[in-house]
């Protein structure tokens, strides 16, 4: 079955002229920014207040290696080099491309491309990783408002391909196909939105999700392992591959999607969820989901947990890349020129 979402045929960092970044924050996605491209051979000036913040971006950088490591044989270039830098005019300056992924606060974030803005040169393409907070609102301040793009990536975000890519109100069409050859470029799969709106497309369908997990939770109905054994045991292994639209065509049989709506359509009038409704955070609530959940790591630490995800990632991912499907096809295209910037450069 051919994959009617396969990757476009993707450039290399050197042919984008791509050797140094700028990142606005350095927290957990914009850690895994800084190991994405560094682990590209892409020179990264980092901008974060946390005095933790390189350590933290070392542990990242260290979990990225084993992943991509035991992911491909395709060569990795030389590693890129990590900088401090001291101001977000800084971490802009001399750069081709600026990564903001400061914390969802839009105040914080307005206030840092504002500044960072005014020390890039004008061709340099902004992507901001908010999770839900509109690029037009975010390019208010900008010096040259019409290079932002929001680049809303997935943790982890240095083995995830999905990355959205949405204009605001102000950006051009050159920055988007820019942002969009630039991910690509790193081995990831842009999806290209051509409206914003609150929350963009991934994070929508994952918080009526969330939503319904904790009620669940506060209901008294599952516990957070069931909760999650409940879509890693089902429908999140179809997810991998098929997506949900695929899975309920498919569900559907011979009768397709029509036949399924027929079927099942009814049962969205059912009082089934409460997607419009947030259940309190009550301090009882929290101290349910706290004490589940460290039940449920089992003593296991945060980096632990991390390293085992990044594992059965790369077995998903393998095996999609064996079938040369889904987000094994991105896989497979970016090997292509890994292999291809490894001739390259040994020649």
């Amino acid at each position: 079955m051919a994959d009617q979402g396969a990757p476009a045929p993707a450039s290399t960092p050197e042919e984008l002229g791509l050797t140094a970044v700028g990142l606005l924050g350095g927290g957990v996605i914009g850690g895994g920014w800084a190991a994405r491209f560094l682990i590209n051979g892409i020179d990264v000036q980092l901008f974060d207040p946390d005095p933790e913040a390189e350590r933290k971006v070392d542990e990242m950088l260290a979990n990225a290696r084993r992943a991509w490591t035991a992911l491909t044989d395709a060569p990795l270039p030389a590693q890129g080099t990590l900088t401090r830098a001291a101001t977000p005019q800084d971490a802009a300056t001399g750069v081709q491309f600026v990564q903001e992924s400061a914390p969802e606060n839009e105040e914080i974030k307005r206030s840092l491309l504002a500044s960072a803005s005014e020390a890039a040169a004008p061709d340099v393409v902004f992507g901001s990783s908010t999770s839900g907070i509109l690029p037009t609102r975010l390019q208010s301040d900008m010096t040259h408002p019409e290079r932002l793009v929001v680049g809303h990536p997935f943790n982890p975000v240095y083995l995830l391909p999905l990355v959205e890519v949405c204009p605001g109100e102000a950006t051009n069409a050159e920055s988007v196909s820019r942002a969009a050859e630039i991910y690509r470029s790193l081995g990831m799969k842009p999806l290209v939105l051509h409206h914003e709106i609150d929350g963009f497309v991934a994070d929508r369908l994952l918080e009526a999700l969330w939503r319904e997990a904790l009620w669940l939770v506060n209901d008294g109905v599952a516990t957070v392992e069931q909760v999650d054994d409940a879509i890693r045991y089902g429908a999140g292994l179809r997810w991998a591959s098929m997506g949900t639209m695929l899975t309920y065509r498919i569900a559907g049989g011979e009768g397709g999607m029509r036949h399924f709506m027929a079927q099942f359509g009814p049962a969205l009038q059912w009082p089934w969820s409460k997607l419009t409704d947030v259940p309190e955070l009550t301090d009882e609530l929290l101290d349910r989901i706290e004490q589940q959940s460290d039940a449920q790591a089992a003593g296991a630490g945060v980096r632990e947990l991390e390293r085992l995800r990044d594992d059965c990632l790369v077995g998903v991912l393998q095996g999609l890349r064996g079938r040369d499907y889904a987000a094994g096809a991105v896989l497979k295209e970016y090997e292509r020129t890994l292999r291809q910037r490894g001739a390259v450069a040994s020649s």
